[in-house]
């Protein structure tokens, strides 16, 4: 997993007016909680970070003022309509220590031949991983899978040092058919015979 490294400010104005201000400044307001210290008022600049946060739960290296604060993103808030970054909740992690976080499900591979759909019952699930190892996703395979079949969670191959939090029961994708339509002329003879 890489780590991006940001420079940090410290903020000390807050409410709407000063968050516009620093928007208009091309940074991005944000708060650093975590180990139970108060938590941390900042502005980030706001072209790195929303490139940084392309990748899921990316681990990012702050500078703030030269202190280091390595945090991982909790919560994104952006705008509506521009889909600019609004605001940022940070988690502020420690090399070794485990993190709690959603990943993204992958599929690879084809189903069986015939008239099958997936449903993505979940999009994500909940791991355990080293803050500094978290995986931007994990991938399963749906190769020659028929309708009924279904993936559980814990069908689902984690990297090394990863859990699952989630549990492991829980279905993750199935498979169903494609419900073949009624061909007109047969809904037309019923509605007829119906009026007769």
């Amino acid at each position: 997993m890489s780590e991006v490294k940001l420079n940090a400010q410290v903020r000390t104005e807050f409410g709407k007016g000063a968050a516009r201000r620093t928007r208009r400044a091309n940074q991005v307001p944000a708060v650093i909680y975590g180990h139970g210290a108060e938590p941390v008022h900042v502005s980030l600049p706001g072209h790195e970070l929303w490139m940084a946060l392309k990748t899921a739960n990316v681990l990012i290296s702050l500078d703030i003022e030269g202190r280091n604060e390595l945090v991982i993103p909790k919560a994104v808030q952006r705008d509506a309509i521009k889909r600019t970054l609004t605001h940022v909740d940070l988690l502020a992690v420690k090399r070794g220590e485990k993190v709690t976080v959603e990943v993204e499900v992958k599929t690879e591979g084809d189903l069986a031949p015939g008239s099958f759909l997936i449903e993505n019952v979940l999009n994500t699930i909940t791991v355990e991983a080293e803050a500094t190892h978290i995986p931007e996703s994990v991938t399963v395979s749906i190769e020659g899978l028929e309708a009924g079949a279904s993936i559980h969670a814990k069908d689902i191959p984690l990297p090394k040092g990863t859990t699952l939090a989630i549990d492991e029961d829980a279905v993750v994708i199935q498979v169903l058919s494609a419900q073949a339509e009624e061909p007109a002329g047969e809904a037309e003879g019923e509605t007829e015979g119906a009026e007769a």
